[in-house]
């Protein structure tokens, strides 16, 4: 005599009076924290939507071409902008790159591949120490250091540039570190059957293949630099003026120029500080995407 059988068919899922005893408390317990979890992100991230309207509401009517060709007003005088802080923040931008990102993934590449030893874990440790230091202390040590020390530089665009550097520097590195251990061993050992020496390895293999992963660590820092303040405030020291000077003038920031313009009590500079947060956001947004982009990018392409 055979076997009944039935309609349902063997993928289909089991009816809920043959599912195990306790699974309607765990499919309870699973949507409760769905739902837990889905309102503690909506509400991390009203915060972030409420900043980004108010920064456009306020800002957008303030950013036209004017405001990135022309110098900055008295507080008082509606129109102008801040062609000085935009220019003074490429400036200081372009030489704090130079500074931090072959730095950083020089020390990265040592760190990988000449480690470990005693001095790749002090550069491990002092790095990671100084990802968490706050960026007014490295502000006060370049000051210390280069502005009012060795033979007092004064402030400007160099000194400005070190202090940004130096908060690059560790996120450089790090991340550099990072993207250079998921270099797999077998290309290194293939190289090296080939006849290749160590730094052949490195510059030709390690680096092609680590360079999608350097870019976006290295974006993510700029982005982090291009909105500092604190450091300049003790360093370029700021100008509503276009300074060329590679030291021994302060120079001027958008950063600087948007903390001073909000500080002052005149609508107009207000609204120009409204007009330059936004500049910042949109700046920081751009390396962000595009950091990001590049790094899913380099995930599809492997």
């Amino acid at each position: 005599m055979s076997a009944p059988t039935t309609d349902r068919p063997a993928s289909a899922p089991a009816p809920l009076s043959q599912l195990p005893p306790g699974s309607g408390l765990r499919r309870f317990k699973n949507r409760s924290a769905t739902v837990v979890l889905t309102g503690a992100m909506v509400l991390a991230m009203v915060p972030l939507f409420l900043i980004i309207f108010e920064v456009l509401n306020r800002g957008i009517g303030v950013v036209n071409l004017g405001f990135f060709t022309e110098t900055e007003p008295p507080p008082r005088r509606d129109g102008g902008g801040y062609a000085a802080g935009f220019i003074g923040t490429l400036y200081i931008m372009a030489l704090a790159i130079l500074m931090s990102i072959p730095f950083g993934i020089a020390t990265a590449v040592y760190v990988v591949e000449y480690g470990p030893n005693r001095l790749t874990a002090s550069i491990r440790f002092f790095t990671d120490v100084m990802t968490g230091i706050p960026s007014i202390f490295v502000g006060l040590f370049v000051y210390g250091l280069l502005v009012i020390g060795w033979g007092g530089l004064g402030f400007g665009t160099f000194v400005g540039a070190v202090a940004i550097g130096v908060m690059m520097l560790p996120i450089v590195t790090r991340s550099a570190e990072e993207m250079l251990r998921l270099v797999p061993d077998e290309m290194r050992n293939a190289s090296y059957g080939l006849g290749a020496r160590k730094w052949q390895t490195i510059m030709r293999t390690v680096l092609p293949a680590a360079a999608p992963g350097l870019t976006t660590g290295s974006m993510l820092a700029i982005a982090r630099g291009i909105g500092e303040t604190a450091p300049l405030m003790l360093t370029a020291f700021g100008s509503g003026l276009i300074v060329t000077a590679f030291q021994g003038e302060p120079q001027g920031s958008v950063p600087l120029q948007l903390y001073r313009g909000a500080a002052q009590p005149f609508e107009a500079g207000i609204d120009r500080a409204w007009g330059a947060a936004l500049c910042l956001f949109a700046l920081v947004l751009v390396f962000t995407v595009a950091a990001r982009w590049i790094g899913s990018r380099a995930s599809i392409g492997k």
